[in-house]
């Protein structure tokens, strides 16, 4: 139950350093692409790489603990689902070029830098 708790605590962290992250980004760039959640999903990308690889290497931490940092805070902070609805409001708009933009820019950042933060995580 405390584990449940935990990553419950975690999440709900997590998901208020996005929405207030994604805020702050969509306030500043408009509201004609989904800026907020394109950084929230990079960023995450890179944070996830970046934890996963500094635990694995570096701090001898119990899986409870890795569910949570990882499950908990890394999975709310992280917003695919909402990453795949804006994709569709893009597509029912007929918004090709912002389609492509959000699809493939944050599936080839997000890959890049989930590499990068794994390889600096191994490397501090």
């Amino acid at each position: 139950m405390q584990k449940l708790l935990l990553i419950a605590l975690a999440g709900g962290l997590g998901s208020l350093s996005r929405y207030t992250l994604a805020g702050i980004v969509q306030r500043f760039c408009g509201a004609s692409f989904p800026a907020g959640t394109f950084v929230v999903n990079v960023l995450g990308c890179f944070l996830f790489g970046f934890v996963w690889g500094f635990l694995e290497d570096r701090l001898s931490i119990s899986p409870t603990t890795r569910v949570i940092i990882l499950t908990g805070f890394m999975g709310a902070f992280t917003t695919f689902s909402t990453f795949i609805f804006e994709s569709v409001n893009l597509i029912s708009a007929s918004q090709w070029f912002y389609t492509l933009l959000n699809i493939a820019g944050q599936i080839v950042i997000g890959i890049v830098l989930l590499a990068a933060g794994l390889a600096l995580g191994k490397l501090l």
